[in-house]
């Protein structure tokens, strides 16, 4: 049996995961999913009793690295909330079936959920436009749900500070950075909010079929949703397009998001102000996402390959927006 993953001690959680199962099933198969840079995935074969019916699959969640394990007490049990909240909504997320937040059952954090089906499209294919078009459609779905007071997610929080920026060594265009840098050392524009995923792009997201059959088929990783401006949504599934598919892929988001019956984005500069807030916590290669999207096959997407679309995403914002 594959243990699914580098660390082969997990008999806590096995027995967790055991413990949540009908009585007279157990734990088959298991495999380790690829993709995923925050946290540990598996893929868990559930034998149903008899062998009369056909086996199952569940998802377990596991922060292993210690900078996550340290937020995954917030992190997992804001999942946990969300994934409930999701259940009766056309969104299609996986149900939660249980969860240990602080490890403390589990030898790390953990979260086990139902598995979607369908998996992460990265190439650059015939489907690479109808896959944007999906992806725009999806996240004005997820901006219209209604959530009442109680339920509303924490607000947002900025993933970067003109302090944290890191300009990359070799640039050729340094004041380009630096204008960037200036445009977000001021206060965020005022903003009507809506529920967001918050790191919605097309690593989180499933899809099956190609051509007339393509569909999307599940949303995922719902760890930091929170509650703010459409536009930053936006804004991140735009620059992970431009590092994935060129500038303009990132740059046409936007218009397809609108036409997909998206809320209203602001406008210009505010408008501009999000799009490089999202784009320069990328900085100075994007290196960090694109290790497991090199797992996936995108082997072209090299430090220097998406140092370079970064900066030249840059500038098609300021010409487009500024």
């Amino acid at each position: 049996m594959n243990s699914g993953g580098q660390d082969q001690e997990w008999d806590n959680t096995r027995r967790w995961v055991e413990g949540h199962l009908a009585p007279g099933e157990r734990i088959g198969e298991v495999s380790a999913l690829k993709g995923g840079w925050t946290s540990r995935m598996r893929r868990l074969e559930v034998a149903r009793p008899g062998g009369a019916e056909a086996p199952y699959t569940l998802v377990l969640r596991s922060f292993v690295k210690p900078f996550y394990r340290r937020h995954a007490p917030q992190l997992l049990a804001r999942e946990a909330t969300v994934l409930r909240l999701l259940e009766d909504s056309a969104v299609p997320a996986a149900r939660l079936v249980a969860v240990d937040a602080p490890g403390a059952v589990c030898e790390h954090p953990s979260l086990l959920m139902t598995h979607l089906p369908g998996s992460v499209r990265l190439d650059q294919d015939d489907d690479t436009a109808a896959r944007a078009d999906l992806l725009a459609a999806q996240l004005a779905a997820v901006h219209a749900l209604h959530v009442d007071d109680s339920h509303r997610p924490r607000t947002w929080q900025a993933w970067t500070a003109p302090e944290r920026v890191t300009v990359p060594q070799d640039t050729t265009r340094p004041a380009l950075w630096a204008r960037a840098v200036k445009a977000i050392d001021t206060p965020p524009p005022a903003y009507r909010g809506c529920f967001l995923h918050r790191d919605f792009h097309p690593g989180n997201v499933l899809f099956t079929g190609t051509g007339p059959t393509l569909a999307l088929t599940g949303v995922v990783d719902w760890v930091e949703t929170s509650w703010g401006p459409a536009d930053l949504d936006v804004a991140h599934c735009a620059t992970t397009l431009a590092l994935l598919h060129g500038p303009q892929a990132g740059l046409a988001f936007t218009d397809r998001y609108t036409a997909a019956g998206g809320r209203t984005l602001s406008e210009g500069r505010d408008h501009l102000y999000w799009r490089l807030l999202d784009t320069l916590a990328f900085a100075p290669d994007a290196e960090k996402v694109a290790v497991p999207w090199r797992e996936l096959g995108r082997t072209d997407l090299t430090p220097s390959v998406l140092s370079q679309r970064l900066e030249d995403y840059l500038q098609a914002l300021f010409d487009r927006y500024a």
